[in-house]
């Protein structure tokens, strides 16, 4: 199994696409930077009402997470169907012949690196962010730092969550734009449904979403629908259907 992982570690680290995924992630912490700096020259010289608004404002971590996401779904999605696209899965499959394993490797090389890089965004966000604005009262940023900590936790974990979601995904449909658009459907579009169904069935599923999890999960959210360790469960159980599908589909058909 070692040697498994560290094949899956070299494939991962040896292409482009990998660091072009990274690179998208870093540019967010530039453009947390302007909008925080956006934001401070708004509060300076705006009104009282204006003021009101910018402290009830979104913190910007939590504005970036999606593209974040986005950005670790690419990669875990990228990580299996490139090699369906050069053939390079029947080497993959011959040097490890246990397809649980091959793809058990593959989850770990690729949840490590976009578990670190997740928590290092949103970490590196609320860091740049609260130096921008110092002690102006803008999106609750002038709260203590250790009251932050659940969430960013939380934050980064989802990042990790949905990159394995992305690989299992891209393992069941073998193409990148697939598993890419079905990655988006689950973190765009789905959360508009609620919008369109009755009480209490919109507030129902908008608990379980993706997306709505990781607030859950820190106990940030105003009216959870599901405590802390359920929000875990159930974004967990993503992890685990995604994965799961991909597996049975991995071990049914051929290469």
């Amino acid at each position: 199994m070692s040697g498994a992982l560290a094949a899956e570690w070299i494939k991962l680290r040896s292409v482009r696409s990998t660091y072009y995924v990274f690179a998208v992630v870093a540019s967010t912490l530039l453009l947390a930077a302007l909008m925080a700096w956006n934001g401070t020259n708004a509060w300076d010289s705006g009104t009282p009402e204006q003021r009101a608004a910018w402290q009830r404002a979104q913190p910007l971590e939590t504005m970036f997470l999606p593209l974040v996401q986005l950005c670790a779904a690419v990669l875990g999605a990228m990580a299996i169907t490139s090699e369906y696209t050069t053939g390079m899965i029947r080497t993959s499959l011959t040097a490890v012949p246990s397809r649980p394993a091959a793809l058990a490797a593959k989850a770990a090389a690729v949840a490590a690196p976009s578990l670190a890089t997740g928590l290092a965004a949103m970490f590196a966000t609320h860091g740049i962010v609260r130096l921008v604005i110092g002690d102006r009262p803008l999106a609750d940023y002038d709260t203590p730092f250790p009251d932050s900590v659940p969430l960013l936790l939380a934050l980064g974990l989802s990042v990790g969550a949905v990159a394995l979601v992305g690989l299992g995904v891209g393992t069941a449909l073998r193409s990148t734009a697939g598993a890419i658009v079905a990655v988006c459907v689950l973190l765009f579009v789905l959360p508009v449904l609620p919008a369109f169904l009755p009480s209490p069935w919109d507030e129902r599923l908008a608990g379980v979403l993706l997306p709505n999890l990781a607030m859950q999960l820190a106990g940030a959210a105003d009216d959870p629908l599901l405590p802390p360790m359920g929000a875990f469960a159930v974004m967990a159980a993503y992890v685990v259907v995604a994965l799961g599908a991909g597996a049975v589909l991995l071990l049914r058909r051929d290469a």
